[in-house]
């Protein structure tokens, strides 16, 4: 992607969300700004409580900030839409759909052919190593291979943006290893913008074009930094002496910010 001209997908402009409740009023993000290009993978990396959910939930559309705005290709973000695609770190699966039929469901919802339906059920399926488990049930799914059907429903939506908050969070390492290497070469192939929020920074430094560290509440960014190790990466990257020398910078500066929420 090296040399690519690639334009401005997501803008993130002055953003404030407050959240009021019983005990007053808690701001979450206090004028967060940030562009985002097409294809780009950036991660989000920060305290907890620092509003890096916030921030992915009002780029989904899900949460509305009390000001500022967020833009995608230009146009306001109002609501959720089919061209950004949510991962959680809770599966959501629907347990009485088998893989292929969760897979499906958004094809389905643009009431397209049934035939195709199946086609782009399955591509993505095989993308994520599961086509062994098609009519499989999730409540017969190990943890990892149900958050696998949750970004193959993902893609199957065809989302301009993906958006994905510690979508491993809850795995266990090796399934974590396995996960970031697929979600890489899938990145690779489908040449998504993807947002990526996690709590690990060799994650983050693995993943991303650009680790976007956020300070304690209230969440702003603190510092953009570009990962200038080349693609294609694997987990024999985490070898790498640049990787090594990033990931201590980059969690240097998270743990700054960590001794300030225990104040």
């Amino acid at each position: 992607m090296a040399g690519e001209e690639r334009r401005v997908k997501i803008e993130i402009k002055n953003v404030v969300k407050e959240y009021h409740g019983d005990h007053g009023t808690t701001v979450a993000l206090n004028g967060v700004n940030l562009n985002i290009l097409e294809n780009e993978f950036v991660c989000v990396v920060g305290p907890s409580g620092c509003g890096k959910s916030t921030l992915l939930n009002v780029l989904a559309g899900l949460h509305e900030a009390t000001s500022g705005e967020c833009f995608l290709d230009g146009k306001r973000i109002e609501g959720t839409g089919v061209e950004r695609g949510v991962v959680f770190q809770q599966y959501a699966l629907f347990p009485w759909q088998t893989v292929i039929q969760n897979v499906m469901f958004g094809p389905q919802m643009k009431r397209l052919p049934k035939a195709e339906c199946q086609e782009i059920a399955r591509k993505y399926i095989k993308m994520v190593g599961l086509e062994d488990f098609e009519n499989s049930y999730p409540k017969e799914l190990s943890g990892g291979m149900k958050q696998r059907v949750a970004i193959a429903r993902a893609y199957a939506n065809n989302p301009e943006v993906l958006l994905m908050d510690e979508p491993f969070g809850a795995l266990d390492a090796q399934t974590r290893a396995q996960l970031q290497t697929e979600l890489l070469k899938t990145w690779e192939q489908e040449k998504k913008t993807c947002f990526f929020i996690t709590h690990d920074v060799d994650e983050a430094v693995l993943l991303a074009q650009r680790v976007v560290i956020m300070s304690a509440r209230p969440g702003r960014i603190k510092r953009v930094v570009d990962i200038d190790i080349p693609y294609p990466r694997d987990q024999a990257t985490k070898n790498d002496p640049r990787f090594m020398e990033l990931k201590a910078e980059i969690w240097n500066e998270v743990y700054q910010e960590y001794l300030e929420v225990r104040k």
